[in-house]
């Protein structure tokens, strides 16, 4: 078994051991999309499988036993489709490929699956993920119900799978940090291109647009080995960086106005995700870096709350304290009207300006999976009311911070033309994000390698 294989077959075993010696785990990758009449979006695999697999294909299932065998259900070989579709590894050699116990093709999974459900106390499935995939099960159970006369034992549990991957996946191994931290620096590099060719191409009197820097990213992606894009790439001229879930589209990109790039591949099924703000032509104007280095100040609070033993919640806290601080010296709220900054923060007065969370889970899903509240503590419940919609809202402590998490740092702010909004600040959008590996002794920026002060971004965008 390669390395490789064994970093699947370790994860494997660990999820056996979760599942207790008479658990059975039914795990289907994504479908195929049709996208329109005879042609498909490009196949992405499913993340919970891929994390036990490392199995690409589509139609393919994974099924975990508690006493850690495992059994693939591929594609079968087809020597007519493969010539249309592409070489399938077939059940023949995907055990030995794969380090599964033994594999067989899809065209046996409703013969077979009665047959290893049997006898199993509880069967773990993703709920709530793969649409028909209960009633799969149920029908699996129904047949093997119909056969009690003769001795069968039906599972009397079904289990979500989702919790315990979660939990497994949460903490990233080294190898995946080391597949993240590569996607990061192409990412990285892709900033860089993009940034470049802005600013040079200004000052060659060439239209810039969008999508020219879109285009930049995509090929810096590819270039790399990257493949694909982690989501869509937010690539926002002026006020439209206004617009947290702008895409890339046809807009102007002027010279005098911001650049707000939210972009980042995926390498090998992990995900990166960056967010550098600069001004097109390279150069800030005075309203512009005030408000970049207030944004920047906020992200570095995050980043020093960003350490073992810290709660999730922290660094958004440390985020919004400088914020609101730097709202009431800049002038974006009155402090006559809104008050101190705890009285900006008890009523959230920032939140016209800042309006989401400074950080999310990061991995093999760019929103990946993860509680956020801690386990050990979700009965300590308390309820308080929001102090802009009123409602009430159920509080549970945050997740504890440990080594090998992986988190984006993301503040911003976004400022829309209204009345008492300085007109120097008027749409102006800023989001400085990096993805941070807490550490044993605090966190690790694996996206540096895009500059983020604004001296090094005005140095590479003149370069």
């Amino acid at each position: 078994m390669n390395t490789l294989q064994s970093v699947y077959a370790q994860r494997r075993a660990e999820l056996a051991r979760r599942l207790g010696p008479n658990g059975i785990a039914i795990l289907p990758t994504a479908p195929e999309q049709q996208r329109n009449r005879d042609s498909d979006f490009l196949f992405r695999h499913d993340s919970y499988f891929y994390y036990l697999s490392g199995f690409t294909e589509p139609q393919a299932w994974l099924i975990v036993r508690g006493d850690g065998r495992s059994t693939l259900f591929c594609q079968p070989k087809d020597l007519e489709r493969e010539i249309w579709d592409g070489l399938r590894l077939g059940p023949q050699a995907a055990p030995q490929a794969l380090g599964v116990d033994e594999a067989f093709s899809t065209t046996e999974l409703d013969a077979k699956l009665p047959a290893l459900l049997d006898g199993c106390d509880a069967v773990w499935y993703p709920f709530a993920t793969h649409k028909g995939l209960e009633t799969r099960v149920d029908g699996w159970l129904g047949s093997l119900r119909a056969r009690v006369r003769y001795g069968t034992l039906v599972p009397e549990q079904t289990r979500d799978l989702c919790g315990v991957l979660d939990e497994m996946r949460l903490i990233k191994d080294t190898h995946e940090q080391d597949v993240m931290r590569r996607a990061a620096r192409i990412s990285a590099q892709a900033h860089v291109r993009a940034m470049r060719l802005c600013a040079q191409r200004l000052r060659d009197a060439l239209e810039v647009r969008e999508y020219h820097l879109d285009a930049e990213l995509l090929h810096e992606f590819r270039r790399h080995g990257s493949q694909y894009p982690a989501y869509g790439s937010i690539v926002a001229a002026g006020a439209n960086a206004c617009v947290l879930h702008y895409r890339a589209d046809a807009g102007l990109v002027r010279n005098g106005e911001l650049v707000l790039i939210d972009a980042g591949c995926e390498l090998d099924g992990y995900a990166s995700d960056i967010t550098r703000t600069f001004p097109a032509n390279g150069t800030f104007t005075g309203p512009q870096r005030t408000l970049y280095e207030l944004v920047l100040a906020s992200q570095e609070a995050a980043v020093a709350a960003t350490r073992p033993g810290a709660r999730f919640t922290d660094p958004h806290d440390a985020t919004v304290r400088v914020l609101a601080q730097g709202m009431l010296d800049v002038g974006l709220l009155d402090r006559n009207t809104v008050g101190t900054v705890d009285d900006v923060i008890a009523k959230r007065s920032y939140f016209q300006f800042y309006m989401h969370r400074t950080g999310h889970w990061l991995g093999m899903d760019v929103h990946d999976c993860g509680a956020y509240t801690e386990p050990s503590e979700i009965g300590q419940v308390s309820t308080r009311k929001d102090a802009l919609t009123g409602v009430d809202i159920k509080d549970r402590p945050a997740r504890i911070l440990r080594p090998g998490m992986v988190l984006t740092i993301e503040p911003g702010l976004y400022v829309r033309p209204a009345p008492g909004v300085p007109e120097a600040f008027h749409n102006i959008g800023i989001r400085i994000e990096d993805d941070a590996i807490v550490t044993d002794t605090g966190c690790e920026l694996i996206s540096r390698d895009v500059p983020v002060t604004v001296a090094e971004i005005e140095a590479l965008m003149r370069a």
